[in-house]
Order: C-alpha cells, then sequence, then structure tokens
C-alpha cells in the first residue's frame, strides 16, 4: 500500500492513496502527542515490497526527518515533495518556486482537476493563505497574513492590557475582548473578499471560492457563492502528483 501524508505546522494527515488516484480515509495526528510517531508506524504497518510513502512538509527540519526514519524503518520507500514551477497544468507565478509552500502548490494543483474554475483558494491554518488560479491553470500569486488566532495572540504579546479571554465575534462589540475577536474576524474577511474582488475583475467572471484548511471557519460568515468546503485540498493534491509519477 502508498500512503500520503501532509505534514503541516500543528499535526499530520495521513492516507491511502487508493486505484482511483484518491487519498482514502484520512487519520490525523498531532505533533504535541509524545507518541505520534510511533501512532504513525504503527498506523502504516510493516511495508510491502515497492510500497512508498509520499511526503509533503512544510514542517521544521528535524520534524520531517523523524517522520522519513518511521517510514524507512518500516521499509518504504519515501518521496518528499517540494514545489515545482510547473506541472501538469498548474504554472506557478513566482520567480522562485521553491519559495512556495508545498502546501500551496499542491492545493493549486488538486484545484486543476476540478471544472469550476477560475478558482481562489483560501486556507486557514498556520497561516491565511489566499492564492488565486486561472482556469487553465496560470497562477496569479497569492498573499499570507496572520489568522484571527494569531492576530489576537500577537496583540496580547505585544500589549499586554490586550491579554484577555477569548472574546466572541460581534459585528460591533460592546467590550474589548469581543472587539479584539471581531477586528481579527473582520480583517480575515475583509482580505478574502477584496481578493474575491480582484479576482473577479482580472478574470471577468465570479471564480469558484475553494476553502481549506483546520481554521476555515473563522471564516463561516463570509457570503458567497459559489464557495466549496475542500478540507483534504492537499492530501487531493498530494495524490494527483503522486499519481501523475506513477504513470
Amino acid at each position: 500500500m502508498n500512503w500520503l501524508i501532509d505534514l503541516g505546522n500543528t499535526r499530520l494527515k495521513c492516507a491511502a492513496l487508493t486505484d482511483a488516484g484518491t487519498p482514502g480515509t484520512v487519520r490525523a495526528f498531532a505533533h504535541a502527542d509524545a507518541d505520534a510517531m510511533q501512532q504513525l508506524a504503527v498506523h502504516l504497518g510493516q511495508a510491502d515490497e515497492g510500497d512508498e510513502v509520499w511526503l509533503a512538509s512544510v514542517a521544521s527540519l528535524s520534524l520531517t526527518e523523524a517522520l522519513v526514519a518511521v517510514a524507512l524503518a518500516s521499509g518504504y520507500r519515501v518521496h518528499r515533495v517540494r514545489t515545482t514551477a510547473v506541472h501538469g497544468s498548474l504554472q506557478v507565478a513566482y520567480a522562485e518556486p521553491a519559495r512556495l509552500g508545498v502546501d500551496r502548490f499542491l492545493a493549486m494543483l488538486a484545484a486543476t482537476a476540478r471544472s469550476d474554475g477560475p478558482w481562489v483558494i483560501v486556507s486557514v491554518g498556520s497561516a491565511l493563505t489566499v492564492d488565486a488560479l486561472a482556469r487553465d491553470g496560470r497562477h496569479l500569486g497569492g498573499l499570507i497574513a496572520p489568522t484571527p488566532l494569531h492576530m489576537r495572540e500577537a496583540l496580547a504579546e505585544r500589549f499586554p492590557v490586550m491579554d484577555l479571554p477569548a472574546g466572541r465575534a460581534r459585528d460591533f462589540a460592546a467590550d474589548t475582548a469581543d472587539a479584539v475577536a471581531s477586528g481579527a474576524r473582520a480583517a480575515a474577511l475583509g482580505l478574502v473578499e477584496r481578493s474575491l474582488r480582484l479576482a473577479q475583475e482580472h478574470f471577468g467572471m465570479r471564480p469558484t471560492l475553494l476553502l481549506s484548511g483546520g481554521g476555515a471557519d473563522a471564516l463561516d460568515e463570509l457570503a458567497y457563492e459559489p464557495s466549496v468546503s475542500c478540507p483534504m485540498l492537499v492530501l487531493e493534491g498530494l495524490a494527483r502528483f503522486a499519481s501523475s509519477r506513477e504513470n
């Protein structure tokens, strides 16, 4: 069996690569768990001859190497996926493609398999990222911003008076904790709404919004159509990448 692993900054997600070239059932492991790598080893099991692991990592080098060691010890051949300027129809906008996070690269690669482009791909994870992608696979570029959670944490760290219990996001808040939560949410929503408007102007048509990442619920109040929740977009792109290399 071949495996797909998305190693993020706080957790890893693992799924088998199915015969259809898609991710199977996803299992997640939190980095904070002391035995996360042991759990992964048990989940992967011992490899049969020729079995492979396809890895996309934005985590630290030490954590990435620890995961690779687990896979190798279980008998798997490991392929670490890296961003390239072109893959299939996808054309990365960065002059130095290696500087584009592999998670964003794979999310866009997954989008190119869809038929509802052009797209604005928004991920809310360790950061809030936005990428605009034309129907023919041309990447216009993207944005990176703090998530609402990290905005609140940054205020609390810089200004102790803002170190408050978590507030509730409202249209107009009547206390400081709620005002901080409301401002952080509004900033994230405003960034995404502006990106959608500019993308529509560029493409001459309304783009499809693809929402991914563990914190995407921070954008629940975003009133936009067409919008598609794609929680496994990186794994879908990783499956597409692995399948293209196997054929």
